[in-house]
């Protein structure tokens, strides 16, 4: 993206008439900063948006131990902020007053999300601001996080991903040789097993730290209030637990989505799109996942990632907080919530390779990200499998690459789109290997032994490579569910079954196409038995089970509200 280009989109600058529309839905009044005073620091958390109207307002960055970095300054007009403005995330630039000082309205996380949904017009500059200032920060360097280890180290490249996933703005510091990370490593007294660290924006320092922990010192995770009643709680923040995010907190619920990993699913790893409607060009999934984050935490749904759940408590008859499901995390919390809507997904599936779990995250992906790129540049390569992800990966290495090797049981028009065939056929560093499989993996993650054995006659291939990516389907992501629901043999879940006389006459309604066997839990997406394995399909499910939670909620209200001793919380259901 040309942001040089883009600069009066970047920071725009309001007129008198938008700039009284804005302060309609300020949190306060206007402060006077005098020259130089600080106004807020890197690491705050809930910083609010400033709009200026004289003075300058100066915003800064810094990296690890180097110096500050002169960001942007606004003037009368402008509004301060970028994208964790609204969520309240701990800020990753600071900002004082200018020379002369300045004059600037707050606007906090809840006043910003207002401003941008109650104005169209203010709304729409603030958000594609507020979007394009994120990649600008990805781009500069100049603020965010430092990641320091050994280049090509598996730790290392996992934290590189979901930083990346989660679009975290970080620089990549090598220790191994002499220069800014090696220095870092050395004052710092980091041991060689203390590697990867990371620097966050306050200065704390991580050393091999895990995904929940990164998320915690960044202010990815937020804080859950235990005793907030969620209207739905959302399980997978792929396309389709995304949609259902953003049509069930545009429709006035209380909404959280939860995700063990980052947002996107297994379409957040692709590295083209080309079929989902209206992107005649094709999009990433991780930039189709942050356009859908984006829009979910517009519209005021609560976002935890990465937190995984563990648990599900489905509703005690009788009990205090009769109809409420309790969803427990791995890290002890508990989510109460009046519905559930099951999105999480599949997991990659495995080889049977037995030692394959050595060259996991170096030398054996399950996705084809950018960072995995840089890392094959010019390099051999092998990848498994012939579905639409294969495909895409298969587009987007090729280029990059010095051969790619297709490891496949099947002929490929059996499972793959043709679009994706015909690009395959005319590229021409690509070798097929019909009726094989990988028999073995081993050597280091610099360089692979990789044997490919064919299926009919039993003769092997051997190949050197730098990596393997493994495209050969997804199982269930099931294991934390409550026993009492249905699913098929593969695990998948089968919603729209009929109810238990008892249960309907309990319910006062019979069950829903996208509910499961349990009442007010809903299954949608990938995860779902009998669902289309596409994203548009994904996102319609998405759409079409909130309606489905309108109706559970009614009646869930009208049993609670004509049972006097039972003192749970009502939900607010807004008519659509």
């Amino acid at each position: 993206m040309d942001l040089h280009s883009r600069h009066a989109q970047l920071f725009p600058v309001l007129t008198g008439l938008q700039i009284e529309v804005a302060k309609r839905f300020a949190s306060g009044k206007a402060k006077r900063f005098g020259p130089g005073e600080p106004v807020s620091s890197i690491g705050d958390r809930n910083v609010p948006a400033w709009l200026v109207l004289s003075g300058r307002l100066d915003v800064f960055g810094k990296i690890g131990s180097r110096a500050e970095t002169a960001i942007v300054s606004y003037g009368a007009g402008q509004f301060s902020g970028e994208l964790n403005q609204l969520s309240g995330r701990p800020a990753m630039a600071g900002s004082r007053a200018g020379h002369d000082g300045c004059v600037a309205i707050p606007f906090d996380a809840t006043h910003v999300k207002a401003l941008i949904i109650g104005s169209a017009e203010v709304g729409e500059i603030i958000m594609r601001a507020y979007i394009l200032r994120r990649v600008a920060l990805i781009d500069s360097g100049n603020s965010g996080t430092v990641l320091v280890g050994h280049d090509g180290s598996s730790a290392l490249r996992a934290l590189q991903v979901f930083l990346s996933r989660s679009g975290y703005p970080h620089v990549v510091l090598d220790a191994s040789s002499e220069g800014e990370g090696h220095d870092l490593v050395e004052r710092l007294g980091i041991q060689e097993n203390d590697l990867p660290v990371l620097v966050c924006p306050n200065g704390t320092v991580l050393k091999r730290p895990t995904e929940p922990e990164v998320a915690c010192c960044l202010g990815i995770t937020p804080k859950l209030d235990p005793d907030t009643v969620y209207d739905t709680a959302i399980v997978g923040a792929g396309p389709s637990g995304l949609a259902a995010a953003v049509y069930a907190a545009s429709e006035g619920l209380n909404v959280i989505v939860l995700d063990e990993r980052t947002a996107g699913g297994q379409a957040g790893s692709s590295s083209r799109i080309e079929n989902y409607l209206g992107f005649p060009t094709g999009i990433s999934g991780q930039a189709l996942a942050g356009r859908a984050l984006n829009q979910a935490l517009k519209f005021g749904a609560e976002v935890a990632l990465p937190l995984k759940i563990s648990e599900m408590s489905p509703p005690v008859p009788g009990s205090r907080r009769s109809g409420l499901i309790n969803l427990r995390t791995t890290d002890g919390r508990s989510i109460l919530t009046r519905t559930v809507v099951v999105a999480s997904g599949a997991r990659y599936r495995r080889p049977g390779i037995s030692n394959v779990s050595d060259f996991e995250g170096a030398g054996v992906s399950y996705w084809a990200s950018p960072i995995e790129a840089k890392w094959c540049e010019n390099r051999d390569i092998v990848v498994v499998g012939g579905g639409n992800s294969a495909g895409q990966a298969i587009a987007y290495l090729a280029p990059k690459v010095s051969n790619l090797h297709l490891v496949i049981r099947r002929d490929l028009a059996e499972t793959m789109s043709t679009y994706l065939i015909e690009r395959i056929a005319a590229l021409p560093n690509v070798t097929m290997h019909i009726g094989c499989e990988v028999g073995s993996v081993s050597g280091d993650p610099s360089l692979l032994s990789v044997k490919i054995r064919n299926l009919r006659s039993g003769t092997e291939t051997d190949l050197d490579v730098r990596q393997v990516f493994m495209f050969i389907g997804a199982d269930p992501n099931t294991s934390w569910l409550c026993p009492h629901i249905s699913t098929d043999r593969s695990g998948f879940i089968v919603t729209g079954l009929t109810f238990d006389p008892f249960i309907k006459q309990e319910l006062g309604r019979g069950s829903l196409p996208l509910e499961t066997s349990v009442p007010n839990i809903f299954a949608i997406g990938d995860v779902r038995a009998g669902s289309t394995k596409r994203v548009a399909a994904a996102v319609g499910e998405g759409a079409a089970v909130v309606s489905q939670i309108h109706t559970a909620l009614g009646h869930l209200e009208g049993r609670l509200t004509s049972s006097p001793a039972n003192t749970a919380p009502t939900a607010q259901i807004q008519s659509h």
